[in-house]
C-alpha cells in the first residue's frame, strides 16, 4: 500500500510541476500576491477606521431621553456615575486645597453621597429643561405642577423615603415671592403678564437639590429676571470656605440694586427682599441652621467644609420685604419635634402618613389628596397647634409688585466649591 501510496504522489508532483508557467509569469504572481491591490487595502483600512468609530462612538453616546421625559436617570448613566456640577475654586487662603493629597482623600471617601446628591441634580436639569419647553399662557397652575412632579418621580424613580420629590412644586406669582402652590381645586391660569417663579427641590437618600428659576413672557420683566439671576451667581462665587454669610448678602445686594426695569412705563429699582434667605442644608432638613441674607449686615457666622447651601435671591419692585398671606398650602415635621402625646386619633393616624410619606421633608395638602386622604384639615391643625407641623404661608409683598427669583444648590467640598444644579440654561 506505502509504494503505491508514493507513486501517485510523485506522479502529482510531475504534473504540478508540467502546469508552472514560464519564470515571468510566476514572478509576476508572486508580486501580485505579496503586495495587494492599492485600492483595496484603502478600502480595508477606511472600513476597519469606520468600525473603530462606530465602537468608540457607541461607547460615548449615552441612550437618548424621550419627549416627554420617562426613563429613569439610572438607565441613562448605567455606569453609575452621574455629572458633576459646575466647578468653582476657592480663593486666597483656601487655594492650597486644590492640591492638597489629604483633602482629596476627604473626597473619595465621600464620593457615593457627591453621587446621590448629582442624580437629583441630574433629574432636575431634565425635568426643568422639559417644563421650560411647554409652558404657555392659559395652562392651569395645577396642570403644570402634576406634570412637573410626575416627570419627577418617573426620572428619580420614586422609592418611599429614598429617592422622590424633596418638597412641594412652588410656582408662585407676581408678588407672591416663595410658597404658593394650587389646592386641590384652585383654578388659577398662568397668563402672558405673569412673573412665575418655579421652586423645586429633588433628592436622593436625604440629599436635597433645592434649585429654582424665573419665567416671564412678557420681555418687558427681562431686567427684573436678569438682575436676581446675576445676583444669585455673585452669592455662589463670593460663598467658600471660611467666608462670613452676611459678606455673601452684601455681594448679592451690590448686584440686584444696580439694576433697574421699566414696567407700563415706570422704572422701578430692583430691590433684593431683607427678611427672605438662603439657606444651609442638611440629610431631608431642607433648613438646615444657617441662614444666607440677601441684604449686607447679616450674620457673622462663617461656612463651613462640607456644607451644602442654596444660594437664592428675590429681586422686588415692592418694598422688598414679605409677609404672610393667602391660603397656605406647604407645611412640615419640625426636624426636632420629640414625642408629643396626641389626643385626637384623627391626628395621630394623619403624624403616622406623614411619617412614613414624607419624614421631615415638606410636603402640601395635594400630596395628601393623592394619597387618599380627605377630611384632614382638623387634624392637621391640630398637629401644627401641638407644634409637630409647622404651616408655611405664601410670602407675599405689596400686590401689584413682581418678584423674581433664581437659586442654586452649592456644596463646599475639601478642594473646591461644586455648583451641583447648574445647568445649560443658568
Amino acid at each position: 500500500m506505502e509504494k503505491e501510496d508514493t507513486n501517485a504522489e510523485l506522479a502529482a508532483a510531475e504534473a504540478s510541476s508540467d502546469a508552472k508557467p514560464e519564470n515571468g509569469a510566476e514572478e509576476a504572481s508572486d508580486v501580485s500576491s505579496s503586495f495587494p491591490n492599492d485600492e483595496e487595502d484603502s478600502k480595508a483600512e477606511a472600513t476597519k477606521k469606520k468600525k473603530k468609530k462606530n465602537k468608540s462612538k457607541k461607547k460615548k453616546e449615552l441612550p437618548p431621553q424621550t419627549d416627554p421625559p420617562s426613563i429613569p436617570v439610572t438607565e441613562l448613566f448605567p455606569s453609575g456615575e452621574f455629572p458633576e456640577g459646575e466647578i468653582q475654586q476657592y480663593k486666597d487662603d483656601n487655594l492650597w486645597r486644590t492640591t492638597s493629597e489629604e483633602k482629596r482623600e476627604l473626597e473619595r471617601l465621600e464620593k457615593p453621597m457627591y453621587n446621590s446628591v448629582r442624580r437629583a441634580a441630574e433629574v432636575h436639569r431634565q425635568v426643568r429643561k422639559y417644563i421650560r419647553g411647554i409652558l404657555k399662557p392659559g395652562m392651569l397652575m395645577t396642570d403644570i405642577c402634576e406634570t412637573l412632579e410626575n416627570t419627577v418621580r418617573k426620572l428619580i424613580s420614586e422609592n418611599g423615603l429614598q429617592a422622590g420629590i424633596a418638597f412641594p412644586t412652588g410656582c408662585s406669582l407676581n408678588w407672591v415671592a416663595a410658597h404658593w402652590t394650587p389646592n386641590s381645586g384652585d383654578k388659577t391660569v398662568l397668563e402672558y403678564d405673569d412673573v412665575m417663579k418655579l421652586d423645586f427641590g429633588t433628592h436622593v437618600d436625604g440629599h436635597i437639590v433645592d434649585c429654582a428659576f424665573t419665567v416671564a413672557f412678557n420681555p418687558m420683566f427681562n431686567p427684573l429676571l436678569e438682575a436676581s439671576r446675576e445676583a444669585t451667581n455673585a452669592g455662589i462665587k463670593e460663598s467658600g470656605i471660611d467666608v462670613r454669610l452676611c459678606d455673601v448678602g452684601a455681594a448679592i445686594q451690590e448686584v440686584m440694586e444696580s439694576y433697574e426695569v421699566e414696567i407700563n412705563g415706570k422704572v422701578y429699582q430692583v430691590k433684593s427682599i431683607r427678611n427672605l434667605n438662603g439657606h444651609s442644608i442638611g440629610p431631608y432638613q431642607i433648613h438646615a441652621g444657617k441662614s444666607v441674607p440677601i441684604v449686607k449686615g447679616g450674620e457673622q457666622t462663617k461656612m463651613e467644609e462640607g456644607e451644602f447651601y442654596a444660594i437664592e435671591t428675590f429681586g422686588s419692585t415692592g418694598k422688598g420685604y414679605v409677609r404672610e398671606d393667602l391660603e397656605c398650602s406647604h407645611y412640615m415635621k419640625n426636624f426636632d419635634a420629640g414625642h408629643i402625646p396626641l389626643r385626637l386619633p384623627r391626628a395621630k393616624q394623619l403624624l403616622a402618613l406623614i411619617n412614613k410619606n414624607f419624614s421631615t421633608l415638606a410636603f402640601c395638602k395635594r400630596y395628601l389628596d393623592r394619597l387618599g386622604e380627605t377630611k384632614y384639615l382638623m387634624a392637621l391643625k391640630n398637629l401644627c397647634d401641638s407644634g409637630i407641623v409647622q404651616p408655611y404661608p405664601p410670602l407675599c409683598d405689596v400686590k401689584g409688585s413682581y418678584v423674581s427669583q433664581f437659586e442654586h444648590t452649592i456644596l463646599l467640598r475639601p478642594t473646591c466649591k461644586e455648583v451641583i444644579s447648574r445647568g445649560e440654561d443658568y
